[in-house]
């Protein structure tokens, strides 16, 4: 580390509106001025550039620096953003909300001052609420922008700032160019002083928002015709620690259902997810309490959201698995609900999925008479889908209601699969034979996921140059029809994803993850031959076997 780097750094501990990123950064330049290498380190990474802003807008670990989340660099976006906004409309507005992670209320304070100080109407929701109900503020108050504080399903350190957009993008997530534009801006702000900023008084949202949004969420629940024992099936259900159960709870009173029995350990919005080695429902161990409370009341299903509440986790009983539940993959679920969509939608209407999420949905499409869009990775283009009924993508993201919410919403989806699986277990049956009805009519449809995380982040770009240079020519027996890079211009630039077809049918991706230190690959295989759980097993003995294949791939 040079003395520059320390001496900005001490300059940024001088201005630091924050007393404990301050405190923070103090004691490691002083631990750093006295030997310690890791501080050093740690204060180089924070001060060697700007964290990057992008269509998933900022996320990253809260400390003190340019290249961490505080609220400096908040401020500075949302000057960056506020100058956007302006030079876009003539009486610009925006809505912020915020989760329950650590910083994000005073975040989302800071960032609505910027804003009404920069001349952009600025609407705080009232309390911190899920990701959705931001989302779907923008549309309904006619925003022109929306903000949200959250880092999702990342680790407890981290925290982030997620921008849609009104009027013509309908609430959507940013897309290129804007998200280059906006970053330009907020360099050009990080020029001056944040103290230097001129700050405004926000507006604070009354209860009108949340009760629209649990309005409508809940008028997709229950058909007109109630079901005659919805009380029978029992769900156990769990926030993560985050802010999903009060407006689960509502939508669900108001959609005409019984309480959900919740995980109580992890019922309250608490920053610091102690119950959970990482608060994210995809990650081993996070559904382990939940689990266990199932198996204790003897519950048919378990739902999970993630702590923002735009993702849904789905578990159902299974003797075979170690703790007598089975969680459902993000394509499982995505394929249920998609088959739903398609019976109800008439032949009319378009399905979607991210390019990396099961192909299976495209069959159903067409045996329904629908168009179905890949998109590219990312549900700020799966939102985006003319004409879209439906859409998910792998990562247990799910878009039921495109009419309300231009996003993945946790919460709307709970509400279709609980429908889905009262009405089923009122006719005897569940989610488990529904996947096998499913299999039969259009064959089984499996998928797998291999991911390695790194602390060297340099091992990504490395891994991918290595696969592009020297590609498999077979993969688990099967070999390798197609080794196609996504991200040149005869395939659509599409990304940065490598795609390998192999002979028998099986799709196998791999991709950089878009929001956390991972590579990440996504196996699909489908089997048509035999009865429908043979199918399933055909396919997913098809998956396993690839999976063993990639990984030295990803280790060497």
């Amino acid at each position: 580390m040079t003395a520059d780097v320390l001496d900005t750094a001490r300059a940024w501990a001088v201005a630091d509106p924050d007393p404990a990123t301050r405190a923070e950064l103090e004691a490691a330049i002083a631990a750093a001025e006295g030997g310690d290498a890791a501080a050093a380190a740690e204060i180089a990474d924070a001060f060697r550039g700007r964290l990057q802003f992008g269509t998933a807008g900022l996320r990253g670990a809260i400390a003190a620096g340019p290249n961490r989340m505080n609220r400096v660099v908040v401020q500075q976006a949302s000057a960056g953003l506020a100058a956007f906004l302006v030079g876009r409309e003539p009486q610009p507005s925006v809505v912020i909300g915020w989760d329950g992670r650590r910083g994000s209320e005073e975040f989302a304070r800071d960032a609505a001052e910027v804003f009404a100080g920069a001349g952009v109407r600025a609407i705080l929701l009232p309390r911190l609420l899920p990701t959705p109900v931001t989302a779907f503020a923008v549309r309904h108050l006619g925003a022109s922008a929306g903000v949200m504080v959250t880092a999702s399903h990342n680790p407890p350190a981290d925290n982030g700032y997620k921008v849609y957009l009104g009027g013509a993008d309908e609430g959507s997530q940013i897309v290129p160019p804007v998200d280059g534009e906006i970053a330009a801006l907020i360099e050009a702000a990080a020029a001056t002083p944040v103290a230097d900023y001129p700050r405004g008084e926000p507006e604070v949202a009354g209860s009108g928002v949340w009760d629209a949004y649990v309005a409508a969420t809940a008028a997709i629940g229950l058909p007109p015709t109630e079901l005659d024992d919805a009380s029978a099936l029992t769900v156990v259900y769990t926030p993560l620690h985050g802010v999903g159960l009060e407006t689960v709870e509502a939508v669900l009173a108001e959609a005409g259902f019984p309480p959900l029995v919740v995980v109580p350990e992890q019922a309250e919005p608490d920053g610091a997810f102690p119950t959970v080695a990482f608060p994210n429902p995809e990650e081993p161990g996070a559904l382990d309490l939940a689990m266990a409370l199932a198996t204790e009341r003897g519950a048919d299903l378990i739902l999970a959201n993630d702590p923002d509440a735009d993702r849904l986790a789905v578990a159902v009983p299974d003797r075979a698995a170690p703790a007598g539940w089975r969680m459902l993959t993000g394509n499982e679920v995505g394929l249920l609900l998609g088959w739903d969509a398609a019976r109800a939608a008439r032949g009319q209407g378009v399905l979607a999925a991210s390019i990396v999420s099961s192909p299976g949905l495209g069959v159903i499409a067409a045996a329904h008479g629908l168009e179905f869009v890949q998109t590219l990775t990312g549900f700020k283009w799966v939102s985006r889908v003319p004409d879209l009924l439906f859409g998910f993508e792998e990562a247990l993201g799910y878009l039921v209601n495109p009419g309300t919410v231009r996003d993945k919403d946790g919460v709307s989806a709970l509400v279709r699969i609980l429908t889905i699986a009262a009405e089923l277990h009122e006719r005897g049956s569940s989610l488990t034979e529904e996947l096998l009805a499913l299999a039969a009519e259009f064959g089984a449809f499996e998928s797998g996921q291999v991911s390695v995380r790194v602390t060297d982040l340099a091992r990504i770009p490395a891994t991918m140059a290595a696969l592009r240079a020297d590609p498999p020519s077979q993969l688990a027996g099967a070999a390798v029809l197609a080794a196609d890079d996504l991200s040149l211009p005869e395939h659509g630039a599409i990304g940065d994803i490598l795609r390998f077809t192999l002979d028998d049918g099986s799709r196998v991706m791999v991709r950089p993850s878009g929001t956390e230190p991972k590579v990440k690959v996504y196996i699909d295989a489908t089997s048509t031959e035999g009865a429908p759980a043979q199918r399933v097993r055909a396919a997913r003995a098809r998956v396993d076997a690839i999976a063993e294949a990639v990984r030295p791939l990803l280790t060497a």
